[in-house]
């Protein structure tokens, strides 16, 4: 039996890894909704709880996925923060009273349920599941 070689392994990681990096992951509200655009650090300030409003003062809520690869990506992309980094973050935040996190639905279907229904409701998920009811606000590669 011959040993495979490290570049055969390389290119196997990296074929399995690249759907995932190329994977890019939008800032969505409702077509119908008033929300025109938004920034990265916008979108940062509110995902960060540090801001509950847009700089014209409307207020807005905010969506979350459940834990797990789109949102940690999202998280990390927007924030620069880890997993445990954001974990710990809301905790603070909760604990002092100063932010609630984001809502979290459920899955994609709920979250884009949940923006139909709301108009100043902001959420993130993977292009490959926009809708056309939907208004991209910001793209995260």
């Amino acid at each position: 039996m011959r040993p495979i070689s490290s570049g055969i392994l390389v290119a196997v990681a990296l074929a399995l890894l690249s759907p995932l990096a190329a994977a890019q992951i939008l800032i969505v509200t409702s077509a119908r909704g008033a929300i025109g655009e938004l920034s990265r650090q916008q979108a940062e300030q509110l995902y960060l709880g540090r801001t509950r409003s847009l700089p014209d003062g409307t207020p807005v809520a905010l969506a979350d996925l459940p834990g797990g690869r789109v949102r940690d990506r999202f998280y990390e992309q927007l924030t620069g923060k880890n997993p445990s980094q954001i974990r710990a973050y809301w905790s603070r935040m909760v604990f002092t009273g100063r932010a609630l996190p984001p809502q979290q639905a459920e899955n994609v279907r709920e979250l884009g349920a949940r923006l139909m229904a709301n108009p100043n409701l902001i959420g993130y998920l993977p292009a490959a599941d926009a809708d056309p009811r939907m208004k991209v606000l910001l793209e995260l590669p």
